[in-house]
């Protein structure tokens, strides 16, 4: 094994020592603060995201920038995002305007420490075992969600997929956003080249974070929506370019 190597391990190893030494009395301090409003409890709970970046910022060594974020709109928004690895939903908690909330599968908060914590921020939890209905679930709590004034994120391909692959899209996504007719802000990221799903963190790496927006801000019901910016994608080094306009091209197909 060769130092840079063996350097990472370690760094790696470290990394995920702290998150282990750092979520199981946060997640306590959440079960203590549950009384508290839930607005509260939000805030409350996004410090341990912010020091899980800020550990991946110091020991992993990952730098990150972001572009796109004055096209972020002052209203509701649903964002649908690459997933390649557990460094965007960190991303996306701490460094968004509004309040965000996650679909994921309901069996999560059977996760001893974390999963206790999650289940008091009331976000979308789904029954997988459900099938289409799951869908139905998406877009019934995703709507109540989007009143309350919070953002829903979802990941399309449902699952983490490695940088240059590409999922099955799934419907959920499209379907609150037709249903509620809110317009989508479509992003594309390579966290998984710097944070693999091995979670073996690579070393003194930018990570560029895209953020797109369609034009106008079209809704849903739009015609033959475009992509934002595909040049500035490519200057960044040109990951996945298409995402945008398949987003987008997959929201109008269900007007």
């Amino acid at each position: 094994m060769t130092f840079a190597r063996s350097l990472t391990f370690l760094r790696s190893l470290l990394f995920m020592v702290f998150l282990v030494i750092t979520v199981v009395p946060y997640a306590v301090c959440c079960i203590l603060w549950a009384p508290l409003p839930l607005a509260w409890r939000y805030r409350l709970t996004l410090g341990w995201p912010r020091l899980a970046l800020w550990a991946a910022t110091w020991i992993l060594g990952i730098r990150y920038r972001t572009q796109g974020m004055e096209r972020l709109p002052d209203g509701p928004v649903i964002i649908l995002s690459k997933h390649q690895s557990a460094w965007e939903t960190l991303y996306f908690a701490v460094s968004m305007p509004r309040d965000v909330v996650f679909v994921y599968k309901r069996e999560l908060h059977h996760v001893p420490f974390f999963g206790w914590s999650l289940a008091l921020l009331s976000m979308i939890p789904i029954d997988r075992t459900k099938g289409r209905e799951s869908f139905e679930q998406v877009v019934r709590i995703g709507g109540q969600r989007l009143r309350e004034g919070r953002w829903p994120v979802l990941f399309p391909e449902g699952t983490r997929v490695a940088p240059g692959k590409e999922g099955r899209y799934k419907q959920g996504g499209a379907l609150l956003a037709c249903r509620t007719g809110t317009p989508v802000i479509p992003v594309a990221h390579n966290a998984g080249e710097r944070w693999p799903c091995a979670c073996r963190g690579r070393l003194d790496k930018s990570l560029p974070c895209i953020i797109y927006k369609s034009r106008g801000s079209r809704q849903p019901s739009d015609k033959a929506p475009k992509a934002a910016g595909p040049r500035g994608a490519r200057r960044a080094g040109g990951f996945e370019t298409a995402y945008s306009a398949l987003m987008l091209a997959d929201l109008a197909s269900c007007a």
